[in-house]
């Protein structure tokens, strides 16, 4: 039976390593509708978003790429991402940070 589901994630303190942010699951499509990164370390950071697309992990396609992120501030990014099964959302700082991720999708499933 097909349902689609409003969702959250939320990452506490994404920082200089990859971070995985949210992972399609088998049968679903997940379109995400929102991403809030926020510093909260008094810092001003960069960070990279991407996708890989089916986990293969040679196929990382940036959303963005040292993108400047003010101390204290909020960042959204509000242009729908499609992600299918196997899916990965990752996130990374350019720095030793402090930055929390909430990212708000749809579930959908046939």
């Amino acid at each position: 039976m097909a349902s689609e589901v409003l969702k959250r994630a939320t990452i506490r303190t994404m920082t200089n390593v990859e971070n995985t942010l949210l992972t399609a699951a088998a049968g679903h499509t997940y379109t995400v509708l929102n991403i809030s990164l926020c510093e909260t370390g008094a810092a001003a950071e960069t960070f990279d978003l991407y996708i890989d697309p089916l986990a293969s992990g040679t196929d990382d396609t940036y959303i963005y790429k040292a993108q400047a992120l003010a101390a204290n501030a909020t960042f959204e990014h509000t242009t729908r991402l499609v992600m299918e099964a196997s899916d990965v959302l990752y996130g990374i700082t350019g720095d030793s940070a402090d930055v929390d991720v909430v990212i708000t999708y749809l579930d959908q499933t046939l």
